[in-house]
C-alpha cells in the first residue's frame, strides 16, 4: 500500500467472482454498427456468457473507493454492460472452520477493510455475487430480459396447471373405479 499526500492510500484488493447467471457484453465491433453497440436497425445487440468458475481480478484502488465503485470498475474491466445494481460485493471470512459472508453496503471502503484485516485471505476476502436482496429490482433489467422472464413464468405456470389437471383426472378415475367395484350398502 502507498500513502498519498492527502492522507489517503492506494493498494490492491482481490475480488473473486461467484456469479450464477451469465453476464452481458457488447458484441464485437463490425461494419454497419454505430457507436454504442446499436445496429443500423436500432436494435441493441449483446452477447451473454458465464464467467469461469472462481475467476478473480486484482484491482488497484484508493482508500476512498466505495464498494459500489469497485463493482462498477470490475464490470468496466470485463466490459460487462449489465446494470451494476444487479451485483453486490460481499466480504467472506473463515473462523473456527466456519465461513461467514456479509454483504457490503454501497458506501463501505474495501481497501480499509483489507488493511484492518491484514493480508490473510482466510480472514477476509471479497466476492462479487448477484445482488440477492429477496426483492427483485425489475428496473435493472432490459425489455428483452423482462419479456424472457414472462415467457419462462408462463411455461412454468402451464406445466404446473397440466400437472394439477393430470393429478385430479387420475384421482377421478380411481374414484370411479372404486365406485364401480363397490356394492351398495
Amino acid at each position: 500500500m502507498n500513502m498519498n499526500k492527502d492522507g489517503s492510500y492506494t493498494g490492491f484488493i482481490k475480488v473473486q467472482f461467484k456469479l450464477a447467471r451469465p453476464v452481458s457484453v457488447p458484441p464485437p465491433k463490425k461494419g454497419g454498427q454505430d457507436v454504442g453497440g446499436k445496429k443500423a436497425s436500432g436494435v441493441k445487440r449483446r452477447t451473454s456468457f458465464y464467467l469461469p468458475k472462481d475467476a478473480s481480478k486484482h484491482l488497484h484502488i484508493s482508500s476512498r473507493t466505495s464498494s459500489r465503485e469497485v463493482i462498477e470498475a470490475l464490470l468496466k474491466k470485463f466490459t460487462v454492460v449489465d446494470n451494476p445494481g444487479k451485483f453486490a460485493l460481499f466480504e467472506r471470512s473463515e473462523r473456527h472452520d466456519q465461513v461467514y459472508v456479509r454483504k457490503l453496503s454501497d458506501d463501505e471502503r474495501p481497501l480499509r477493510l483489507r488493511l484492518v484485516a491484514g493480508p490473510n485471505e482466510k480472514i477476509l476476502s471479497f466476492v462479487l455475487k448477484e445482488n440477492e436482496t429477496g426483492e427483485v429490482n425489475w428496473h435493472a433489467f432490459s425489455m428483452p430480459e423482462l419479456k424472457n422472464f414472462i415467457r419462462i413464468l408462463q411455461r412454468e405456470e402451464e406445466e404446473h396447471v397440466k400437472q394439477i389437471v393430470q393429478r385430479y383426472a387420475l384421482a377421478r378415475i380411481k374414484m370411479k373405479e372404486a365406485l364401480a367395484g363397490s356394492t351398495p350398502g
